[in-house]
């Protein structure tokens, strides 16, 4: 059996997925060498060579790297920290060893103004109204002020508060969510402008879902998609997070979605891919689209892009593959990836978390059990259940740290489970049942997530607005005729 050694940078449970992917080889006999954020216990048992680099820093990765040339074939890279800040374009350089992830001039996360004029030029439709706000054309906060407010009185205050760099101030803010007045908007607003550019564009109404496709330079191969759950607590309430879960159904589409939705994004992506004047195809490499894409009843908008797999989306695919992600990645490498096939299951990622992430211990005091807060988490449960259902559930460590031998949850996501079956609801079951074997630390979980309730919800959504839409149409329609009479 050929040898193969493989670089993986890792954040946290995506990784792990990855990881996960990799050591099922039945082609190669793989070794893996992490870079981690932390010592996710799933990781440092699978690793040939495990480090820690707390802030993922390009320098301390192309090192370990480089101590490791000899043995490593390629690697690849899921955060989007490195990814943004050159790691491929210096591994590459300094050590030859090939990575899987777009190069830093194409990481087009790094700038919300950017992906907006790219798409802006090449596929106008897709984007919402926005407007651009740069502090080198104001003079004065009054000045700024007023320019704010009259592109709000546009917008009908409908807005959204996006800063032009990833993590800078205060983030992405909502209308009806992060502010219902001016003056809360604003004050939003100058604490990402004070870090520079920031967009302002329309609130849109619509069912989201995530798109992501991976590149070998030459193609662009779609994957299913994915419904992600952003809001902390069930009923879609409380603060965005990183996400809470998602799912993905048998098929390559949503149950709220239909066969032209889908061959829509696919159209879209693949027109910005091909337009795209980019001076190396190579440097894509990757998935560099993993886009948001809202489904309005009319055309569908681009909400982000980034340029990277998704966490959790991608946890839903990778266990799933009839291929061995092994040969997948050479594809990549070798330019000839044209196709990619999955088993026929449905998919359904939960993730568990501490007290006080998503401002759970804030808003549910009640809830949180104080004696278990801190303390180590037990995921031995959880994994027996793999004699119940086989390879039907997964459970990947994210942000956990092992100490001695025991694991302890840290500050973000710590655990996602993942259920697979023919059916959502069978896959959810699977998921919560995974995620209630899991004790200890006060961890807490979203129970909504894939639930018939919340789908059913979705679809009522869309046939809405797609009456609303059809309705428009006719009455546009209708006015022309009469104009013509």
């Amino acid at each position: 059996m050929e040898k193969v050694g493989i670089l993986v940078v890792s954040y946290g449970a995506r990784e792990s997925a990855i990881i996960d992917a990799f050591t099922r080889s039945t082609n190669y006999d793989v070794k893996v060498f992490v870079v981690d954020k932390q010592r996710n216990p799933f990781n440092v048992k699978k690793a040939a060579k495990h480090v820690v680099v707390p802030d993922l820093n390009v320098e301390e990765i192309c090192k370990f790297a480089e101590n490791h040339k000899d043995e490593i074939d390629f690697g690849i890279v899921g955060p989007e920290k490195p990814i943004i800040d050159g790691v491929r374009n210096i591994v590459e350089e300094r050590t030859g060893i090939p990575l899987i992830c777009p190069k830093k001039e194409y990481a087009i996360e790094a700038s919300k103004v950017q992906q907006r004029l790219l798409f802006q030029k090449i596929v106008p439709e897709v984007n919402p109204h926005f407007k651009i706000f740069n502090p080198k054309n104001y003079k004065t906060q009054e000045e700024v002020k007023k320019a704010v407010y009259e592109w709000l009185d546009a917008l009908g205050d409908k807005a959204v508060v996006k800063p032009d760099q990833p993590a800078a101030g205060k983030g992405v803010g909502v209308w009806g969510d992060h502010f219902t007045t001016r003056e809360q908007l604003f004050e939003h607003f100058m604490a990402n402008f004070q870090h520079g550019a920031v967009i302002i564009e329309e609130k849109i109404d619509g069912e989201e879902s995530s798109f992501q496709a991976f590149c070998d330079g030459k193609h662009l191969v779609p994957l299913p998609e994915t419904r992600d759950y952003k809001r902390a607590f069930d009923g879609d309430k409380g603060p965005n997070t990183g996400g809470m879960g998602s799912y993905k159904d048998v098929g390559d589409f949503l149950p709220f979605m239909s066969e032209t939705d889908r061959a829509k994004e696919i159209e879209i992506v693949k027109k910005i891919f091909e337009k795209w004047d980019v001076s190396d195809a190579a440097g894509l490499r990757g998935i560099p689209f993993y886009v948001a894409f809202m489904h309005t009843g009319e055309e569908p908008k681009i909400l982000e892009n980034n340029s990277r797999p998704g966490d959790p989306e991608i946890i839903n695919i990778l266990p799933i593959l009839k291929e061995d992600f092994v040969d997948v990645c050479f594809k990549i490498l070798d330019g000839n990836l044209t196709k990619i096939e999955l088993e026929k299951e449905a998919t359904v990622v939960t993730y568990k978390v501490p007290p006080n992430y998503g401002g759970y211990a804030e808003a549910f005091p009640q809830l949180v059990n104080k004696n278990e807060v801190g303390k180590p988490v037990d995921l031995t449960k959880a994994y027996e259940l793999t004699k119940k259902y086989g390879n039907k559930i997964r459970v990947y460590p994210a942000s956990m740290e092992l100490r001695n031998s025991e694991t302890y949850a840290l500050k973000s996501r710590a655990v996602a489970v993942v259920g697979i079956s023919p059916s959502i609801e069978e896959a959810r079951q699977i998921s919560l049942e995974g995620i209630n074997a899991i004790k200890g630390g006060a961890l807490w979980h979203r129970t909504d997530i894939a639930s018939k309730q919340h789908i059913e919800k979705s679809i009522r959504h869309i046939e809405k607005l797609r009456f609303k839409s059809e309705k428009s149409f006719h009455i546009r329609l209708r006015r022309t005729n009469i104009k013509k009479r």
